[in-house]
């Protein structure tokens, strides 16, 4: 893309919002979700996201080159959105198990209020391509890091024995994929349902029995 038109781009942005770019692309990325979630990453065009948005192509291509970084970019505001939660709420938490217990229950809390995207996260990115494989591997090695960042706190502080918490990271990360996913297939099992026994089964799988 040139200059010439990356700068028309810019003011076609600017123009759409007050001259607020940032509300323009937050704009595009509600009116992607909303798009994405009920017809699928494939099925979607660009030009249902415009009229979505009522903003203009230019306007999306000058924040997004393409539909696939529209939908990282979802995917990544997600991501954000889960770490955030969960580092707020770990924060007001003494170190050990305490810390891997709210993690956990953030994770699977910010699942069950942000579905759509949850399903864009989860679903939407299943076989399309190994770029979104890819991507949904990061996210994987993200949120698999911060369990095991927490896991390590409590081991270090003796609210539990040692073990390999690379591997207990990622086993945890698959249980709660596997499940979350059902759920927003099928609406089964309940978030209540999902907290009230995956949560426990996780704990004791790295020998944690008391209630905390």
């Amino acid at each position: 893309m040139n200059l010439r038109k990356r700068a028309k781009q810019a003011d076609t942005a600017e123009r759409e919002t007050g001259r607020d770019p940032e509300a323009t692309r937050g704009r595009i990325l509600d009116a992607a979700l909303d798009v994405f979630s009920q017809k699928g990453y494939h099925d979607t065009s660009v030009d249902e996201i415009v009229t979505a948005s009522s903003t203009s192509k230019g306007a999306i291509y000058f924040h997004f080159p393409n539909k696939q970084a529209l939908f990282f970019a979802l995917v990544d505001k997600f991501a954000n959105l889960l770490e955030k939660c969960a580092e707020e709420a770990i924060a007001r938490e003494q170190i050990g198990i305490a810390r891997v217990d709210i993690a956990l229950r953030t994770i699977l809390d910010v699942f069950g209020q942000y579905r759509p995207l949850a399903k864009l996260m989860l679903v939407q990115a299943v076989g399309l391509g190994t770029a979104f494989e890819l991507k949904r591997m990061e996210l994987h090695d993200r949120f698999a890091a911060l369990i095991k960042r927490y896991l390590d706190e409590a081991i270090a502080v003796g609210d539990v024995q040692p073990v390999d918490t690379d591997v207990v990271a990622y086993a945890w990360m698959g249980a709660i994929n596997e499940i979350i996913i059902r759920w927003v297939y099928t609406g089964e099992p309940g978030a209540d349902r999902i907290m009230n026994t995956l949560r426990p089964m996780l704990l004791r799988s790295i020998g944690f029995t008391s209630d905390i």
